[in-house]
């Protein structure tokens, strides 16, 4: 699948959400819906689209530039990538779609960005309030950095998100160390995208 994910700042978020949700029906699957309080650079509206591939996505590429060029959006971040997600459990009526866009700096070599990756895979086995997931290297970025990667998840309530999930000591004791200034291992310098949002209908699910 190709995903398209874009965190948008607006300044009037209400004349710019219906459009973007006409214009998802472009996709196989989508989300459009305003972020929840306590988002880090995650803008006002997470959009995230997954077309059966990039064709689909080349086609109304370009409706989408127009609805972002208008006055009310001050700043877009985003980035574009292919993968599969993974399902762990069923989507609910609470749930809660969160992606992560980071920036991995330059010259990390290979071997150390692998084992960032798995490391950031444990994630779901040890959380499993976790219904759905995917981690992707990004092959087109948008926005304030050269995004490497995308982190998303799908979590049964927002609960689940603000508390087992980033207070799990998975999270705080053994991955943070790639972005931890202070740890050897440091490996996420730059600012990092961390946004969330309701979703009605499983996002990630197959």
């Amino acid at each position: 699948m190709y995903n398209v994910t874009r965190l948008i700042h607006t300044s009037d978020a209400d004349s710019v959400v219906p459009d973007l949700q006409a214009f998802a029906a472009a996709a196989d699957r989508a989300v459009v819906q305003p972020t929840l309080p306590g988002v880090r650079n995650g803008g006002d509206i997470l959009m995230h689209l997954r077309f059966i591939d990039d064709a689909q996505w080349d086609a109304v590429a370009g409706e989408l530039t127009t609805i972002l060029s208008r006055p009310a959006v001050t700043h877009v971040d985003g980035a574009q990538y292919r993968g599969t997600p993974e399902a762990a459990g069923q989507h609910g009526q609470d749930a809660v779609y969160r992606t992560l866009l980071l920036r991995v700096v330059p010259g990390s070599d290979e071997a150390t960005v692998k084992r960032f990756e798995d490391d950031l895979r444990l994630l779901p086995r040890y959380v499993p309030a976790i219904t759905a997931w995917q981690l992707s290297r990004v092959e087109c970025a948008v926005g304030a950095s050269p995004w490497t990667h995308v982190f998303e998840q799908e979590f049964r309530n927002l609960d689940a998100l603000m508390g087992p999930y980033l207070m799990h000591p998975i999270h705080w004791a053994h991955v943070d160390r790639w972005f931890d200034p202070e740890c050897p291992e440091v490996i996420v310098r730059d600012r990092v995208c961390h946004s969330f949002c309701r979703a009605e209908a499983a996002v990630l699910g197959r």
